[in-house]
C-alpha cells in the first residue's frame, strides 16, 4: 500500500510543492554551515596539536585525560596509554547530545536526508518509519547525552575561571581569549538548559505543579529558553568553533593574545 505523500488520504497533486517563495534556502544553508563545522571539528580532532595556549583550553580537548601537553590536563591523564588524539575521548560527549537535539534532527534531516526537505514539500521517500529503527532508534538515548552535556559545561566553565590566570598561573589576567571562552560557555549553557530535555528533568512526570513549587518554577524558566533553542544551538556552534581556532592560532604562532590587563 502506498504511503506518505502518496497515500490514499493525501491531496493528489503531482508537483513537489506549491510554495513559490525560496523554501531550499534554509536546509541549503544548514547543510553547508553544518558540513563546515563537520569537516573543521573532525580535522581539529585529529590533530591532536595547537590545542593549548597557557591558560587557553580548547573546548575541543576539554578536559585533556590522554597524553596531553604539559600544563592541559586539570583532571589527570587516565587515559595516557590512548594513542589517538586526546579530543577523540571527549568529543563524542558533546557531539552525540548535538547529533541527537530535538532541534539538530529537524536541521539535518531536512538538509542532508530530505525528509521532508521543508514544510509542504514532498520528500523523496516513499516510506517512512519514524525513528521506531535502527538507526534512528538510537535517537531516544538523547536525555542521556544531556547529562553527559551537563557534566561538559561545567568543565569548560572551570577552564574559563582558569582562563583569569596569566602563563604563571597566577591571578589577575584577562585576554581576549578569556573573554571569547566566556561568551562560549554562555552560549553552551544557554543551549544545554533550554533543551527539552532539561524542560522534561526539571519538570516532568508531575501530576500537581502546586505540590512542587520550586520545579514548577524551573520548568517555566526553561521553557522560557526552550523558545530560543534552535537559535542557542547555532550561537553555541560558532562560539566554540572560534573558541577553538583562537587558541589553536595562538599556540602555532601565528597571533598573539590581546590582552586586557
Amino acid at each position: 500500500m502506498t504511503t506518505g505523500v502518496h497515500g490514499p488520504t493525501r491531496a493528489a497533486i503531482d508537483e513537489k510543492t506549491l510554495r513559490q517563495d525560496r523554501w531550499w534556502l534554509p536546509p541549503l544553508t544548514t547543510f553547508v554551515v553544518f558540513s563546515a563545522f563537520v569537516v573543521y571539528a573532525t580535522v581539529r580532532a585529529f590533530m591532536g596539536s595547537d590545542y593549548y595556549a597557557s591558560p587557553y583550553l580548547s573546548p575541543f580537548y576539554s578536559p585533556c585525560l590522554g597524553d596531553c601537553v604539559e600544563g592541559a590536563s586539570d583532571f589527570g591523564q587516565p587515559f595516557r596509554a590512548w594513542p589517538l588524539s586526546a579530543a577523540l575521548l571527549i568529543l563524542i560527549f558533546p557531539l552525540g547530545f548535538r547529533m541527537t537535539c530535538y532541534y539538530y534532527r529537524k536541521a539535518y534531516y531536512r538538509a542532508f536526508w530530505l525528509s521532508p526537505p521543508a514544510c509542504a514539500v514532498a520528500e523523496p521517500k516513499t516510506k517512512y518509519t519514524g525513528e521506531t529503527r535502527f538507526p534512528l532508534l538510537i535517537q531516544n538515548v538523547h536525555r542521556y547525552f544531556w547529562y553527559a552535556a551537563v557534566l561538559v559545561g561545567l568543565v569548560l566553565s572551570f577552564d574559563v575561571v582558569l582562563a583569569f590566570r596569566n602563563e604563571e598561573h597566577e591571578w589577575g589576567h584577562m585576554g581576549l581569549g578569556t573573554l571569547l571562552m566566556l561568551i562560549n560557555v554562555v552560549f553552551i549553557w544557554l543551549y544545554t538548559l533550554s533543551c527539552h530535555s532539561c524542560r522534561h528533568t526539571v519538570g516532568g512526570r508531575l501530576r500537581h505543579y502546586s505540590k512542587h513549587p520550586v520545579r514548577y518554577k524551573l520548568w517555566t524558566w526553561v521553557s522560557r529558553l526552550n523558545t530560543d533553542h534552535g537559535r542557542y544551538a547555532w550561537y553555541s556552534l560558532f562560539s566554540v568553533a572560534l573558541v577553538d581556532l583562537y587558541i589553536f592560532l595562538i599556540a602555532n604562532g601565528t597571533i598573539e593574545d590581546v590582552r586586557f590587563f
